[in-house]
């Protein structure tokens, strides 16, 4: 499967999750060439054809392809300018993490093992207007370490090595937001004591082959 294909098949998943409506959302990745890929702006992730994806240099100027960049495409390159480590982005705006943004709550406490070695805390980054540079700079103090992002009233964001794994962190954001939403309508959830997280975190590189100083999971 080539570059571009992969972007089809990434933004046609997002779609079918849910992760996004109508126009919404947008996916890149940073090509073998050192271009970014990017889905063009005003088409449903789930009608995405090859010729919907759009390539650019690093600085977002247009080099393949015809149509309008996102205009959220600031978000991805600031994660390209400060991230050497991410080579792919996935925007979306998944119902229960969205919904958890808009009360204005970032997922930072752990309750789960699989999320702390994946995603460790998921901040909340403060609104920023689409299009605007503040929009990326929401991102700025949390851009070092995270690996997810809750966007105020906005959506979310994900980092990955590759699309395939920017993807998963969404899947696993979302589906970590909709479950502590439905175990608060049945009580409190109970997280994880610090002395289980710390056993967690020490058999995390042998046993699963993570190492904890990539993850943001402390203050």
């Amino acid at each position: 499967m080539s570059e571009v294909e992969k972007v089809v098949s990434i933004c046609h998943k997002i779609y079918d999750k849910g992760y996004v409506s109508a126009y919404d959302g947008n996916v890149s990745v940073i090509t073998d060439k050192s271009t970014v890929l990017f889905t063009r702006s005003g088409v449903c992730k789930g009608e995405v054809t090859k010729d919907d994806i759009l390539e650019f240099d690093i600085n977002g100027a247009l080099l393949k392809g015809e149509g309008r960049i996102t205009t959220e495409f600031k978000l991805h390159l600031f994660a390209y300018s400060r991230r050497p480590d991410v080579s792919a982005v996935v925007h979306c705006h998944p119902v229960y993490s969205t919904a958890f943004g808009l009360i204005g709550e970032g997922l930072t406490e752990h309750y789960f093992p699989e999320v702390i070695l994946t995603l460790g805390k998921v901040p909340l980054c403060k609104y920023g207007t689409p299009s605007t540079n503040d929009l990326p700079l929401s991102l700025e103090p949390y851009i070092e370490h995270s690996w997810a992002y809750l966007l105020q009233n906005h959506g979310a964001l994900t980092l990955g090595k590759n699309l395939d794994d920017a993807y998963y962190k969404m899947e696993k954001l979302e589906h970590t937001a909709e479950t502590i939403f439905k175990a608060r309508m049945l009580g409190t959830p109970k997280s994880l004591p610090s002395k289980d997280i710390s056993k967690l975190l020490q058999i995390s590189e042998e046993t699963y082959g993570i190492k904890t100083d990539q993850l943001n999971i402390y203050d």
